[in-house]
């Protein structure tokens, strides 16, 4: 689950990492009144305005501006609030802002130049530990450090049977260039920030940047925050932090009726039970020379009420030109799932414009095919993979 820059910092405050401060407005009125309050709070007399999506690249795409003075602030909230943000990260369309974070100005002059870092907490899956990914070279253009300068990024894997050690933070400061002030207080922001990440059950902490401010203060600027859907369980609070409208609305509702939905690019639907057999039919369908249009795992259960849904949801992409179901028989026997894919075509009508291919294979798989080719309906039966990606081809063809 992505949670918006405010709500990360909010974490990340919470663990005892040093924050840009700052309120979230959702008009260009509210946000003079936020602004006021963080002058109030801070001394702030500048104040920068953040657009709230979940995407990275916000500052080219112009939903990053700094505001002078509070006509500045509501001139800015009112063009960022309502507009389509387009940035790298986001569909070619944008997305939709609601919102702006409000907040101070830590780039003030004072006795030492300001630096910034890149730092990012996330896991290495080659090697099963956690890492501390992390550059000299922070700010908007860390995607072209990676490319063009990758000696410029430094990583620090973590066992996690001891956790981060002292030495471990002490050599990530080191390796920035720090000392003095500077150095103690990265060492300080460095075991916050592995604490927060470890604390939330995240997936991945991007802060990009990490400032050291013209007083030696090391600053949490912006905060990406991928958090794991299976842990959040344990955390009620984080799971309120869900904002619906920045997910893609057919994935919602598909998770609002517990199947496993992710949307894709191509142009033949899936609806498959179990999660390995899923992917084996997406590469299937890559296999016949097409691209699958989503992943859809409808579990063990799969009746009349609920590949009707399927179907629904899947037909909600425009995309699709052909659905192919891929049901092994175990838990659920063939002959229900093929009953169901035949009541579901009865009761959704003429919503079903595009060619239906079921294979079926398991338990009563034979008795499933008799009731799918004697169902009077236009649905393609077929028993052998092979055989499915033909019908698939055929079909497109």
């Amino acid at each position: 689950m992505n949670v918006h820059e405010y709500q990360g910092k909010e974490i990340l405050a919470s663990y005892g990492v040093r924050i840009q401060r700052g309120h979230v407005a959702n008009n260009a009125e509210e946000a003079v009144e936020k602004a006021k309050q963080l002058t109030a709070e801070t001394g702030t007399g500048w104040h920068v305005i953040k657009a709230q999506i979940h995407a990275g690249g916000r500052g080219k795409g112009g939903g990053v501006k700094l505001a002078k003075n509070l006509d500045q602030v509501k001139d800015i909230a009112g063009q960022i609030i309502g507009m389509d943000l387009i940035t790298p990260q986001t569909p070619p369309t944008g997305k939709r802002v609601h919102k702006v974070l409000i907040a101070e100005d830590v780039y003030y002059p004072g006795e030492t130049e300001t630096k910034e870092f890149y730092m990012s907490v996330l896991l290495n899956r080659g090697k099963g530990r956690n890492m501390i990914m992390y550059s000299t070279e922070g700010g908007m253009d860390i995607e072209e450090v990676a490319e063009h300068t990758p000696h410029l990024i430094f990583t620090e894997e973590i066992d996690p049977s001891v956790g981060l050690q002292g030495f471990q933070a002490r050599q990530i400061a080191f390796n920035l260039g720090l000392s003095g002030e500077a150095f103690k207080e990265m060492v300080k922001f460095v075991d916050a920030l592995y604490k927060a990440y470890i604390g939330s059950d995240a997936t991945m902490f991007e802060i990009n940047p990490v400032l050291k401010t013209s007083d030696n203060k090391i600053i949490a600027v912006d905060a990406k925050v991928d958090l794991d859907d299976n842990a959040l369980f344990r955390h009620k609070d984080l799971a309120e932090m869900r904002d619906v409208r920045e997910e893609n609305p057919i994935e919602v509702e598909a998770k609002e009726v517990g199947l496993n939905y992710v949307d894709l690019d191509g142009t033949v639907g899936c609806m498959v039970n179990g999660a390995g057999l899923a992917m084996a039919t997406m590469d299937l369908i890559k296999y016949a020379g097409f691209e699958p249009a989503n992943f859809l795992d409808v579990g063990g259960t799969a009746d009349a009420k609920r590949v009707e849904t399927a179907f629904r949801i899947i037909l909600k992409d425009a995309n699709v030109k052909a659905i192919l179901i891929n049901i092994f028989g175990g838990i659920v026997r063939c002959d229900r799932v093929a009953q169901g894919v035949v009541d579901a075509y009865k009761n959704m009508g003429d919503a079903i414009k595009v060619p239906i291919i079921v294979r079926l294979q398991g338990t009563n798989a034979e008795i499933a095919k008799e009731l799918i080719d004697n169902s009077g309906m236009p649905i393609l039966s077929a028993v052998q993979f092979q055989e499915a990606a033909d019908q698939v081809k055929a079909a497109l063809s």
